[in-house]
């Protein structure tokens, strides 16, 4: 709906750690997106943080969106998210998302199971892959948003500094090359980002895994496995920032840091 990435993407799930700001301003109207890291049960002490801020999203929003597959029925766990978010009072859309995957025999009892369910304002089936129905769903949100001046200028899309989207790039990375635990034990820490007119900027990045027996399988035989994060982070990192830049990682362990409080406030993974 912003016309730019944002928030990283990867198949595998809690890929999201952060509330992301997306900022959509026209001539008419200013919308402020929040994307919030999945419900999960919590089993370290970043999970609790992660479903807080998922929460707390819904605390200051106007509208919130429940964003749902097409191809699956309400589970128990989705049911019990609805009614937490039945206690805070603000509408809700359900956005039933990748209905290009799915035939309309199936996508319709899922739509009448959910209602059923929940007394949503709108819903809404969309792909947005296909940029389908998106309109639809920007015309519903305009309903529920309230009248007053922008809070941001026209030509911001987001809050966040420049150094928070290239930790983020290095962590998608990691979680496109490493399978199994490995991504979810990693945080990336970045040490030193200097801009050099004329020169390529320096940017110094740590990842933190959680145990000795992990630093390793991150680095790879003679360092292939790092290189190759390395390699598809930094073009990514020069397309966001258009300039180019020269990417340094390495390997740090600090254990059990998803359970430690100290390293979670270090790493920005603010309670």
């Amino acid at each position: 709906m912003l016309k730019f990435r944002l928030s990283i993407i990867t198949p595998k799930p809690q890929t999201t750690r952060h509330r992301i700001l997306g900022i959509l301003s026209s001539e008419q109207y200013q919308i402020i997106f929040l994307d919030t890291p999945g419900v999960l049960d919590p089993k370290y002490k970043l999970h609790e943080i992660m479903v807080k801020a998922a929460y707390d999203a819904t605390k200051d929003a106007d509208v919130i969106l429940f964003l749902v597959e097409a191809s699956a029925k309400p589970r128990e766990k989705d049911l019990a998210i609805l009614e937490r978010i039945r206690t805070v009072g603000k509408p809700v859309i359900l956005v039933i998302n990748k209905i290009d995957l799915v035939e309309k025999k199936i996508l319709l009892p899922c739509i009448d199971e959910y209602r059923k369910k929940f007394d949503f304002v709108d819903i809404i089936p969309i792909s947005a892959l296909e940029n389908e129905n998106l309109d639809r769903l920007q015309s519903a949100i305009l309903k529920h948003i309230p009248s007053g001046q922008p809070f941001y200028p026209p030509d911001q899309v987001t809050e966040h500094p420049e150094r928070f989207f290239v930790s983020e790039i290095i962590r998608e990375k990691i979680f496109q090359n490493y399978g199994e635990e490995i991504p979810y034990s990693t945080a990336v820490i970045i040490d030193e980002f200097r801009e050099q007119p004329g020169r390529k900027d320096v940017i110094k990045a740590r990842i933190v895994v959680e145990r000795p027996s992990q630093k390793p399988i991150i680095i790879g035989s003679k360092g292939a496995a790092l290189k190759q994060v390395g390699r598809q982070a930094r073009q990514e990192i020069e397309e966001l920032l258009d300039r180019p830049v020269f990417l340094e990682l390495w390997v740090a362990v600090r254990e059990n840091w998803r359970k430690n409080d100290t390293y979670l406030k270090e790493f920005g993974y603010n309670n």
